[in-house]
């Protein structure tokens, strides 16, 4: 018998036109548990291999309603792929298979990030690790320009679009304006022009099926939701309350205990408004957190902030528990519980950051899903979410920027932009970083393990 997390042999044209047998909540949780540990590559990387995994070759879900799914889950604020994984989770088991599937999805990364954070903030000046950091900033520097490229190339189809992402940088770079208001007037300017400009708006965002049939599928094209699944009134309501007290309850209590101004009250807050914003991926919004947690709260520095996209991008799990290395960093850094609780705090700061940033997400699939279950009908929201991904862009070529003067002037201030040192050897790092990337198409995980290798060698031969 398969377990669910094997391939399986292939099928005949006969075992293809019977669905598979019912999987059970154990089965699925195998599965899912194993999706955390290898889901590696980002929101793409991740849904193809849902796709692989659930689609093609165990037939628990058909493509049209895989990207139902997933056209819902682009709509909303937050990382898309776990959201896609709650939300089949969901349709499999309920509310129990989509607390199951989001929250593997992401507790193996907290774990492993708070590892790795421990090991960058207690131990970061050693020679193995700063030079490890010191060749992987450049990298992540390389990365970002290379995310901003990826998507400039799917999203700005057309010089309405490239106007607003170019709108976007300028806000952010030259004026500063706040995040929300950007994704605000991005948003706006998708409404404004899928009413009046469809053609330059239309269809950017979705994902269609491509009609290929992979065989008869447990949910399938065609089969209805079940009794549970269907959308009634007083279940929406339930869950819009108890989501509203999981989120509550818990500031609440931080504010009693550490109070309204304490570093882990205002971090709960600040990721609850920062869960609300993810829209266009994780890269759209880390620039609303470095404005945040580094400039106006100067919870930690920048360079560390770097560092934090570094061990993201090669952690497992959505890129935007890069979070939780924020709320592991500040917390020791800011003693939030005292100077001889530095752990204790970090642990919490990372767990609060986490809670706060992911709640968001399970209200909304758990709140929503019935409504889209009932409906498969298109979703008429793809005009607005093609402006913020339009303005995406502008606001990732801005953060781009800001991590390369940090890499290559480590010793600039805001009121001395160019001061200190140059780091050629960054540069050259850097450099090589981007050429692999987008000329060589060298994936992100062998680049920055290559960057780390680098800068450990220029550690050596500098201390030598």
């Amino acid at each position: 018998m398969n377990d669910g997390l094997h391939p399986r042999a292939h099928d005949t044209p006969a075992d293809l036109e019977v669905p598979p047998a019912p999987v059970s909540l154990g089965r699925a949780l195998r599965y899912w548990l194993w999706l955390g540990l290898v889901s590696f590559g980002g929101p793409t990387g991740q849904i193809a291999i849902m796709h692989h995994d659930l689609v093609e070759r165990r037939r628990w879900i058909s493509e049209k309603r895989f990207l139902h799914a997933l056209n819902y889950c682009m709509v909303l604020p937050g990382p898309e792929a776990q959201q896609l994984a709650t939300y089949i989770g969901w349709l499999m088991h309920r509310g129990p298979g989509a607390i199951v599937a989001g929250g593997l999805f992401v507790l193996p990364s907290l774990a492993v990030l708070i590892a790795l954070s421990w090991l960058y903030i207690a131990h970061g000046e050693t020679l193995v690790v700063a030079g490890v950091f010191y060749g992987i900033k450049p990298a992540v520097t390389a990365i970002v320009a290379f995310a901003a490229w990826r998507i400039a190339s799917r999203a700005l189809s057309n010089a309405v679009l490239a106007a607003i992402a170019v709108a976007a940088f300028v806000a952010l770079f030259a004026f500063d304006l706040p995040f929300p208001w950007i994704i605000g007037a991005a948003a706006l300017a998708g409404f404004l022009g899928g009413r009046y400009l469809p053609h330059l708006f239309a269809g950017g965002a979705g994902h269609k099926a491509s009609g290929k049939r992979y065989g008869a599928a447990l949910i399938d094209d065609d089969t209805p939701p079940a009794a549970g699944a269907r959308f009634r009134w007083p279940s929406l309501v339930l869950v819009l309350a108890t989501g509203v007290l999981l989120w509550a309850l818990p500031l609440a209590a931080l504010s009693a205990w550490l109070g309204w101004d304490a570093v882990l009250t205002q971090m709960a807050w600040l990721f609850t408004k920062v869960a609300l914003l993810t829209f266009g991926g994780a890269y759209a919004v880390l620039p609303y957190v470095y404005q945040s947690a580094v400039e106006n709260q100067q919870w930690l520095s920048g360079e560390q902030m770097i560092a934090g996209l570094a061990l993201g991008e090669t952690t497992p799990g959505p890129l935007i528990m890069v979070n939780a290395f924020v709320g592991f960093v500040g917390a020791w850094n800011q003693a939030a519980l005292g100077s001889d609780s530095l752990f204790a705090a970090g642990v919490l700061g990372a767990v609060v950051v986490t809670w706060f940033t992911f709640l968001p997400s399970f209200i909304f699939i758990l709140a929503g899903a019935p409504l889209v279950e009932s409906t498969h009908g298109n979703l008429s929201f793809t005009a607005p979410l093609a402006g913020i991904t339009a303005a995406v862009v502008g606001v990732i070529v801005n953060l781009a920027l800001f991590f390369a003067w940090h890499v290559l002037w480590p010793a600039a201030t805001s009121g001395a932009p160019f001061s200190g040192g140059f780091e050629w050897p960054a540069l050259v790092i850097g450099l090589v970083a981007a050429v692999a990337l987008f000329r060589f198409k060298v994936g992100i995980i062998p680049v920055i393990a290559a960057c780390g290798a680098a800068g450990l060698a220029l550690g050596f031969l500098a201390a030598q």
